[in-house]
Parts: structure tokens; sequence; C-alpha cells
């Protein structure tokens, strides 16, 4: 799974990159980001890697992060070849509510803003950063289809919000005939899979790519914390210092559990635990890419080559135990034990893998090398 072997984003035409280039570190403004020379530093060397996809968001390093990706897109030429995603949802200007949150006002308002600072003059993937509880889903998309309309915006996609919203939003779509939502961005990683009790199948069903975010946990991942760092010293304390979300939230017994078959596994394939635990990811189902983050160039390029040779099957299985999630109500109750209580004891469900052909993209060879059927 080459970088520059591109995916087409849920149920779209979008072609992205399986991994995809996070740029909430471009810009010092947080306290903890890269300079604009190491930023364009790892820009240039993920696209060279063949990689196409760039998310960013008005919130990151307040703007900046915005016009950095938007001062490098230009320089390079690559406009058409980039698929630029970005967000809103969060307000930067205090006692004005109307500057942040999902509603059409903000919406409108932060677009301009993003395009501005982008030098574009439409936006790839727009999403809803985060749920504010109170716009209807109505409004936001009817919001999305009035600036796909006005060409300020090509696909729309949501971010952090509940499964019963993001499914609202798909059958307002499809009952209306409203724009498609094609992409949700979530967290996910190794320790943190909570996405898959709904989301995923959420996003099989109608054709929403998931992009997930902090796949190596904050760092968690990587391997640079041990269970000696829970008392909150050294470089824990930093962190928490710079405003990050606290690491120590994930010290857990079951999280050292996986760090350490993480390890195990990594020494076995002879690669670094953020390439095991990006692979993971990226081979999970409905997961369209990947989203990388780096704050140095030999970071991004340690990231780039988890994709560079398969993990075996027992590896990835390996993990996927150490890191199951626990049952819970009502899924628990979806055993299956209940199912042969309801099927009458005969095994029924999906078609075995092979039983019928794949499905082939009309055209696909003419596409050209490096194009993929879809994923996610």
């Amino acid at each position: 799974m080459a970088l520059d072997r591109y995916f087409t984003l849920g149920r779209s035409g979008l072609r992205v990159s399986p991994l995809a280039l996070g740029t909430m570190t471009f810009g010092e403004d947080w306290g903890w980001g890269s300079d604009e020379k190491t930023s364009r530093r790892i820009f240039d060397a993920y696209l060279a890697a063949g990689g196409n996809f760039i998310d960013t968001a008005d919130l990151y390093t307040g703007g900046h992060s915005e016009e950095l990706v938007g001062k490098f897109v230009a320089e390079t030429k690559s406009r058409d070849r980039v698929v630029i995603a970005t967000k809103f949802s969060y307000n930067g200007e205090a006692g004005n509510p109307n500057a942040g949150g999902n509603g059409r006002k903000a919406m409108i308002r932060a677009v301009e803003g993003s395009l501005r600072r982008l030098r574009t003059d439409a936006i790839d993937l727009y999403l809803l950063h985060t749920w504010d509880r109170i716009t209807p889903a109505e409004e936001v998309l009817e919001t999305f289809d009035l600036l796909v309309a006005a060409g300020k915006i090509r696909h729309a996609g949501l971010s952090d919000v509940p499964a019963w919203y993001a499914t609202q939003m798909a059958m307002l779509s499809r009952a209306q005939g409203r724009q498609r939502v094609v992409n949700l961005q979530l967290q996910y990683s190794l320790v943190e899979r909570s996405i898959e009790r709904e989301f995923v199948d959420l996003a099989l069903e109608f054709g929403m790519g998931i992009t997930s975010w902090s796949p190596l946990a904050m760092g968690l991942l990587t391997g640079r914390y041990r269970p000696e760092d829970a008392d909150g010293g050294g470089r824990l304390h930093t962190l928490k210092s710079s405003g990050i979300a606290a690491i120590s939230d994930k010290f857990t017994e079951r999280n050292w559990a996986i760090v350490a078959a993480l390890r195990r596994i990594a020494a076995e394939a002879g690669r670094s635990m953020s390439q095991v635990a990006i692979q993971w990811a990226a081979r999970r189902p409905a997961i369209g890419a990947v989203i990388i983050g780096a704050r140095t160039a030999e970071q991004l390029a340690d990231n780039l080559a988890a994709l560079d040779s398969p993990l075996a099957d027992a590896q990835l299985a390996a993990l996927d135990r150490v890191a199951a999630l626990p049952m819970q109500f009502p899924y628990s109750f979806f055993a299956q034990d209940q199912q042969a209580r309801i099927h009458g004891g005969v095994a029924v469900g999906d078609k075995p893998d092979g039983y019928a052909a794949p499905v082939r993209i009309a055209g696909q060879a003419a596409a050209g090398p490096g194009v993929a059927p879809a994923k996610g």
C-alpha cells in the first residue's frame, strides 16, 4: 500500500493517499509546533513521497497552519495535485457567539476566512470540526449545499460528532437529495477503538470514508512513554504545561499491555512502533486514510515508511486481541448465542470472501498506475 497508491474517499470520486499529512504542527503559535522552514521541509517530503492529502483547520495554530499550507501549495504550484481538507467550528473572537459554531452565519464566515488563508478559490473537503450541540443537521446540510453550488467547497465531511448525528445527516441527504457527507474524521488507534461500535458500520453503509486522527495516541504508541511516567514527571509535565490534553488519561493497565505487545511485534518485524501502529490503523475496515503529523522531517520519514511492507496476518491478529474492546450493552446482547436462538441454530451471515468476484471499476486499467479501487 504505497503512498502514491490512491483510493477513493468514501462514496466519492475524490482520490486520496492512504496517509494524509496533518498540519496541526505547522506554525509555532501554540508554543510547540514547527517553524516555517521545518514545516516546508515536511510538506515537500510528503509530496515527494507521492502524498496528495493535506489536512488542516482554521483552528490550528490560530489560522497560521492554513496560511502556511496555502503558501507552500502556491510556491510549489501543486494546487491541482493536492487535496486540501480544512475544518470549521471553533470561535476565534471572544464575546461573539456567531463567530463560531456550526450555524450558517458562522459557516459562511469561516469558509471565506479559510479560502483567503489557503489562497484558493475552492476547498476540496470541508468538514464540520466538532458538534456544537445546537445547530440542526438540516441547517448544516443546507449550507453545505449552498457552498458547493457557489463553488467554494467540493465535498463535505464531519469530524467528532455523535454517531446518531452523522446518521441523521446521511438520512436527510438521501431523502432530500442534498449534498452527501463523504468523510468522517475521528480519533482511532490501537488504544482508542470506540468508533468500531457504531461508526465503522455507519461509514460502510452510507459511503463515508473514515480518516483517523491521533493514530499514535498522542505519542503513547511511539514507545516514548513507559509505566514509570505515570507519576506525572519529566516530559509528561512539560506536555501538560503546554496546554495539550492530558496524556496521562491514557496511562492505564490495558494500554500498557497494548504498548508492550506493540513493542514486541515491532521488534519482530524490524519496524518502529509508530510504523506498526499506523499500518494497523490503515488496514482496518472503513479507514480511508490515516492522518499523520510530525514536528520534524525525521519523524515524518519514519511515519511515511509505515506502509512499505505488510505486517503478517498473525501479527495484526495479535494486536487485535490485546487491544480488543470490552463488551458493552447492547453489543453484548448481539453475541453468537443470541444469534443462534434468532436463526434457529442455522449459520446465517455474509457470504465468505471469494464467493463472488470482486467488483472492478470500469476503465480502471486506463486510469494509470497508482490508482486503486475504492477503500472505505
